[in-house]
């Protein structure tokens, strides 16, 4: 890298920064000039310390780097309440290292090969989207949090620029866009502590501008609740509009939403949250929302409600349809007894308010849809909270006033509609074309904890993470033990409590309310384009949804951890920082567990392939980059190593022989999971080259799931019927070690000898030890050399660069010039939803009128119902008994042959 602050251009702009510097050093308008200076949200800030060129010094266009360099956009908005302050800010931040030559270099080749030479230019910018809640009493909290974070000066990342940097930035005050009543009331205070000044927004623009991009961009952003039971909904964005977006805050607002920008209050009540918690005050004494709405929750509103049982004598008034247990008349029955409010239960109260005021909202509401010939209700403010009483009375009397008709929902991230529409106010807020695949949600422990309490102190870096883990977590307390329950009312960060009196404990919250993650924007993920149906289709196979399927996975997932966490450590080199980092690891992954077994919806819609994403997604948390490292190396030099013997007794098969070889090849391979439990006991008998020859040896057929003969048809014809050859061929592949090598190369090869384009697409990122693209060139590259097929295919795909291969391989081949090319996924995971791959992927399917799917997570967990607009072969081996059972009717080490034509 060529360090550009010693040329004189640079020197001629780091000396107008400087004059720059003083001018705003004299206006009192800025820092002091030992800091970086900040400006106008509009522009971005050019700051040249320690810049740098990346890469080919001579390239026309090198990128630059700027470690120094502020994000260029504005990223923060507030929503200012009288009982809470929501933020959102956006952080500039690669989701996969950009560290690795190869993979830069790989993916710039591939999207050229795919994309016809064109670069492929992406409308938004890659980062995150952070949720952040305060109580509005502990304002100073607030400003603590964005002073560390450095918000106000738009944030410390280093985006890189092309060409020409920016020319002549304005150097003006700070502004942040801001929402709420308290956007006026503590102006001041955010300028005397921040030296920034608060930009007022309209709070209905930006609850409805924050519902519209909620609904349109996150895939189970709505739901229903009904009877403790949340329902996650999928709304067609293009059915989306008009609907009605209900904001339950002190009173109620109504408002007619008919697109973007285009809305109307219709009507509202002044009943709402400030008459419950008001009355609940002067009823109850309760010193907080809170502490009323817990209330709430062991009341018993029979007590004080007068019911139609207590009219009818018990019975239900069938005619109009009013079972014996609906409110005749809220508090009535304090009406005709002779009790002082003393003699009455302040839970019973508590429950009775809450349900007179949210059947009303939720009639009122009911009424105003049917005027307006509205479909879809959508309720949010600080009222609803994710509190399971509220959304369950406000559905039932939607329900019953519709006859069934009309459904509520509600929002996960409802509370921060304003804040979202004050950020999507920004001139340049870098949204605009966000499409839902573009979106991420992921739950990172050490991010301010949203999910109904209020977060705690942000983490600096993962050393702080860690101590705070190990401070809130019960000495002694095992891995795979349930985490305990902290006391109610505590603050704290991920999940992590404040210590109380009794000591340390880490909790999982047990109220109804939804868990906000941080929403991680990748431009470069779409969807796969040879999905049948984008908008029915389902990746999860396993529906968790089942609390007996839950509980079962959760522990299968915790009897694995200790396991997981040795080869984690390892991988590490055993060192005492790795075992503390394991610790930490396996302690926040419990603490997920916990929290999803009270709540299976807190992080929203749950499926496996959610779970095992989410375990893999703490590993890399806690900087566990790829626990299996070093066991998938040492497997793929002993596959390698037999691998020239296996190609030599294929290759004196007839040719259908052969095919069923191959594929009897593939699915014995995938017996190598180290996700399996049964699969790490096989390890412990024998080597892998063993177990290889073992599993081949007990491939009996039919299968479980046997579809090789229509497969074999549409490859080698019969009857007369010529085989039709394929295109292009995407071979989704699983493990490392013999799965790769001794199985789907082997395949890959046999499509390349038929003249088909083959593309290995392979992770982005390690899980278990599935193998990575970043991995493949040089496992090829080890199988090039015992074949001239792979090492001439390699070379025409571009996986070769050094053509001077010592070939074993003496049989006389004709030169063949289709490529092989190997593709990631986007994915990090054991499973892979087709929504949301790599624009590299997506490019490569445009021409694939074959895709093999291999192993268990991306072909049974995930998948299996799945259905494309090309041939799909599903190969599998099941080494779940549960998943044998339910799935194929079958036992563990079942295959799985599914062959599915074209439509």
């Amino acid at each position: 890298m060529a360090d550009l602050t010693k040329g004189s251009d640079t020197q001629n702009l780091n000396k107008k920064q400087e004059e720059e510097k003083e001018k705003v050093q004299n206006n009192r308008e800025m820092a002091p000039i030992g800091n970086p200076i900040h400006w106008s949200s509009s522009r971005p800030q050019l700051d040249l310390t320690g810049a740098a060129i990346q890469g080919n010094f001579e390239e026309r266009n090198p990128t630059i780097l700027l470690p120094n360099q502020s994000d260029d956009i504005s990223h923060l908005a507030l929503d200012i309440g009288g009982s809470l302050i929501k933020l959102v800010y956006f952080s500039r931040h690669e989701d996969h290292p950009a560290d690795d030559k190869w993979k830069r270099s790989m993916g710039e080749r591939m999207r050229m090969r795919f994309s016809n030479g064109t670069r492929r230019k992406y409308p938004i910018l890659g980062g995150r989207l952070h949720f952040v809640k305060f109580e509005t009493r502990k304002l100073n909290d607030c400003l603590d949090f964005i002073d560390s974070k450095l918000l106000h000066h738009s944030g410390k990342d280093s985006p890189s620029w092309h060409c020409s940097p920016p020319a002549s930035p304005r150097y003006d005050s700070v502004i942040i866009k801001a929402t709420g009543g308290g956007a006026y009331k503590f102006a001041d205070i955010f300028k005397e502590r921040l030296g920034v000044s608060l930009d007022k927004e309209d709070e209905m623009d930006c609850l409805v501008a924050g519902a519209n991009f909620l609904l349109k961009a996150i895939r189970h952003e709505a739901f229903t609740h009904m009877e403790g039971r949340k329902e996650f909904v999928q709304i067609d964005q293009n059915d989306l509009f008009p609907y009605l977006l209900v904001n339950i805050g002190s009173g109620v607002g109504m408002i007619k939403v008919d697109g973007d920008g285009s809305f109307q209050r219709v009507s509202g009540t002044n009943v709402g949250g400030g008459t419950y918690w008001g009355l609940g005050r002067l009823l109850t004494k309760c010193k907080s929302f809170d502490e009323l709405l817990e209330l709430s929750q062991r009341g018993d509103n029979s007590a004080i409600d007068m019911l139609v049982g207590d009219i009818y004598g018990g019975k239900d008034y069938s005619k109009i349809g009013l079972s014996a247990s609906a409110i005749a008349s809220s508090f009535g029955k304090t009406i005709s007894e002779n009790k002082e409010i003393s003699d009455y239960k302040r839970e019973d109260i508590s429950l009775s308010l809450l349900l007179m005021i949210s059947y009303n909202i939720g009639q009122i509401s009911y009424l105003n849809a049917l005027r307006y010939g509205l479909k879809r209700i959508f309720f949010g403010g600080y009222f609803i909270r994710g509190h399971a009483y509220t959304m369950d009375t406000i559905s039932s009397a939607v329900r019953y006033w519709s006859k069934g008709q009309a459904q509520a929902m509600f929002l996960r991230h409802e509370g921060f509609l304003g804040a979202l529409g004050a950020f999507m106010s920004y001139e340049k807020h870098g949204l605009d074309d966000l499409m839902v695949h573009h979106l991420v949600e992921r739950f990172p422990i050490g991010d301010p904890y949203v999910g109904g309490k209020i977060n705690g102190p942000p983490l600096g870096d993962l050393n702080e993470k860690i101590s705070w883990i190990e401070k809130f977590v019960q000495k002694g307390t095992k891995i795979t033990a349930p985490v305990p329950m902290a006391p109610p009312g505590t603050t704290g960060v991920g999940g992590f409590e404040r210590p109380s009196s009794k000591g340390y404990t880490l909790r999982s919250d047990a109220s109804a309310a939804l868990n906000i993650g941080v929403l991680h924007l990748v431009p470069t993920l779409e969807v796969f384009p040879l999905l049948e149906d984008s908008k029915m289709y389902e990746p999860n196979t396993i529906d968790l949804s089942d609390p007996g399927e839950l509980e079962y996975w959760f522990t299968v997932l915790s009897e694995h951890l200790p396991d997981l966490v040795d080869k984690a450590v390892a991988s590490e080199g055993g060192t005492d920082d790795a075992k503390r980092r394991g610790d930490a690891f396996a302690r926040a992954f419990s603490a997920h567990l916990a929290r999803l077994m009270e709540e299976p919806a807190a992080y929203g819609k749950l499926g496996l392939a959610n779970l095992l994403e989410l375990r893999e997604e703490c590993l890399r948390e806690f900087q566990f980059v790829d626990a299996y490292r070093s066991i998938k190396q040492r497997e793929n030099e002993a596959s390698l190593a037999v691998f020239h013997d296996l190609l030599m007794e294929l290759d004196s098969m007839s040719e259908e022989t052969r095919l069923l070889a191959l594929i009897e090849g593939v699915l014995a391979a995938n017996i190598f999971d180290w996700g399996s439990r049964a699969c790490v006991d096989l390890y412990h008998k024998g080597t892998i080259i063993e177990i290889y020859r073992m599993s081949r040896k007990k491939m009996q057929r039919p299968w479980q799931v046997d579809d090789f003969d229509i497969f074999k048809e549409r490859i080698l014809g019969s009857g007369g019927n010529k085989p039709k050859l394929h295109r292009r061929a995407l071979l989704f592949v699983d493990n490392s070690g013999a799965d790769i090598v001794l199985g789907m190369l082997p395949l890959a090869r046999e499509l390349l000898r038929r003249g088909t384009e083959v593309v290995l697409v392979a992770n982005s990122l390690p899980a278990l030890n599935d193998v990575t693209a970043m991995e493949l060139p040089e496992i090829v590259a080890g199988a090039a050399k015992h074949c001239d097929i792979i090492r001439k295919a390699a070379e025409a795909g571009g996986l070769l660069v050094d053509a001077m291969i010592n070939i074993q391989d003496g049989s006389k081949q004709k030169s063949v010039s289709v490529p092989l090319m190997v593709v990631e996924n986007g994915c990090g995971s054991p499973c892979i939803d087709f929504r949301q791959v790599s624009s590299e992927l997506a490019a490569a399917a445009k021409d694939a009128d074959l895709i093999i799917l291999e192993g268990m997570g991306r072909a049974l967990h995930t998948n299996f119902n799945a259905r494309f607009s090309c041939d799909a072969l599903k190969l599998a081996m099941v080494k779940n008994q549960r998943l044998a059972e339910k799935l194929v009717k079958g036992n563990i080490y079942d295959s799985v042959c599914r062959y599915e034509s074209a439509p």
